[in-house]
């Protein structure tokens, strides 16, 4: 069972239509969807494209200075920026991440660094204090009519 998921994760992380290598030097926003492999270096903000799949993979030798954003992230570079992981984010063993990581499902291997926040994100986070302001508000009616 667990061969199966590592199988479906490896296929979509093998799947990369665009390769920034490492003598290419990029200044400013990177918008991308499939499969984005970079070496090089990029000053700007890496997102990817509303509602698809996209995968981001950050090489040793990468460097991003700004914010990623990304369903599928694969750090094993460094990033000066905030990190936004929608599903799924792995910080290899040489990444270094200066900047506030927001993630749904994370794996962090021995010797990978953040120096900022972990702040684990969930679907039902919106849902949840959204009832909790109906059910305040609901409370205070309720008071309201007693009085």
């Amino acid at each position: 069972m667990l061969g199966k998921k590592k199988q479906k994760r490896h296929r979509a992380s093998n799947r990369f239509d665009t390769l920034i290598s490492a003598r290419t030097s990029i200044e400013g926003d990177v918008h991308f969807s499939g499969g984005l492999h970079i070496d090089g270096k990029i000053k700007g903000r890496v997102i990817a494209e509303d509602g698809s799949d996209a995968v981001v993979r950050l090489s040793e030798v990468g460097q991003i200075t700004g914010d990623v954003i990304a369903p599928h992230i694969i750090i094993n570079g460094t990033v000066n920026g905030d990190v936004q992981s929608s599903a799924h984010l792995e910080l290899a063993e040489k990444s270094s991440v200066n900047g506030n990581v927001y993630y749904q499902l994370i794996e962090m291997a021995m010797g990978a660094s953040v120096n900022g926040n972990l702040v684990r994100q969930t679907e039902t986070t919106g849902l949840l204090s959204h009832e909790a302001s109906q059910v305040d508000n609901a409370h205070d009616e309720d008071e309201g009519k007693s009085e």
